[in-house]
């Protein structure tokens, strides 16, 4: 008796390994995945704007990181004694004017770099629903806590999503560039099951578009895994709105499946062992045992690098290196 809908993957036209520069925005997918890769070293840029939860603010991120032009001061807001943009969130904001500027600016000038040197980028959908400024009609990715009646809240439709992505995908950038679509699988209860299902279909429709008409782009089922292979709230948090910590495993083992090299697959339990060594505190960091195995972890990082040269270890090697730790 079958207990699983297991989902079927395609075979895809390339594989991520060391060597491919990649760039991950969006929503939880985004960082999910991005965490990870950055975990196993992978050189990966991950939502440096912070998270985007729709698609319309997805496209505004990567044309303002495509002409990597800075944010000019008027285009700062203050509110509450804290100037913010409404392209970036709370964590960019600053009681300093000057300051917030030059957070923002920094995260676009090494956004503009990652994304001209991106190899692949995967973009991960939120929500379909968007808030415009009433003043303008503007769709903002952070309301920081501006009050309602600021904004319009509507709903995108696929087309409309479709369309704003071909247009930038056909541009001549991203033409040599892989683009893995997805769909999050994170819940937007305060929508309402019903409303939140609709949204996610109007992402699903759009980002099928997408590649219907991009020869460079792909799909991802992160969103049909976690909903219909592991379907079941086991697999979520106990806010039964973002997946939990097994499922987001769960998927990271079908994307690297699908998506990484062998060379990548084969060097990640050995890059993992060492960063779980690297974050264990020993009760004896004197023992004969641990400075044993401390040269090992060091004869171990000296043999990665000589297997993929670009892995930085620096972190890792200077705290096996020390006298005392």
């Amino acid at each position: 008796m079958e207990f699983r809908t297991p989902v079927d993957l395609p075979a895809y036209p390339f594989r991520i390994g060391y060597e491919h520069k990649g760039m991950l925005l969006g929503s939880c997918f985004a960082g999910a995945v991005g965490a990870r890769m950055e975990r196993m070293k992978m050189p990966v840029t991950v939502n440096p704007f912070g998270v985007v939860y729709n698609p319309a603010s997805l496209v505004d991120t990567l044309e303002r990181l495509e002409q990597g032009a800075p944010l000019a001061e008027e285009e700062l807001r203050e509110d509450r004694g804290l100037w913010f943009a409404f392209s970036h969130p709370g964590a960019f904001a600053s009681p300093d004017r000057a300051q917030a500027l030059a957070a923002i600016n920094r995260s676009i000038q090494q956004g503009h770099r990652a994304l001209l040197q991106a190899d692949y980028l995967i973009l991960t959908l939120g929500t379909a629903w968007v808030y415009e400024l009433a003043e303008s009609g503007r769709i903002v990715n952070n309301c920081h806590k501006i009050p309602a009646a600021a904004f319009r809240r509507r709903r995108l439709i696929a087309d409309e999503i479709a369309e704003a992505f071909v247009r930038l995908l056909e541009r001549p950038l991203y033409r040599n560039k892989h683009i893995l679509l997805t769909v999050s699988p994170i819940r937007h209860l305060k929508d309402g099951l019903t409303e939140n299902s609709l949204s996610k279909s109007i992402l699903r429709v759009a980002a099928q578009a997408v590649v219907d008409r991009c020869e460079n782009a792909h799909y991802f089922p992160a969103y049909e895994i976690v909903m219909d292979d592991l379907r079941d709230y086991r697999f979520y948090e106990r806010d039964m709105v973002h997946p939990s910590a097994v499922a987001a495993d769960y998927v990271w083992e079908a994307f690297c499946g699908a998506l990484v090299d062998e060379k990548a697959l084969s060097l990640f339990p050995r890059i993992e062992k060492i960063r779980s060594a690297r974050e264990h505190r020993p009760f004896h960091p004197q023992s004969t045992e641990h400075q044993a195995f401390r040269k090992a972890m060091l004869s171990e990082i000296k043999a990665l690098q000589q297997a993929c040269p670009g892995l930085d270890f620096a972190d890792e090697y200077d705290w096996f290196n020390q006298k005392r730790v």
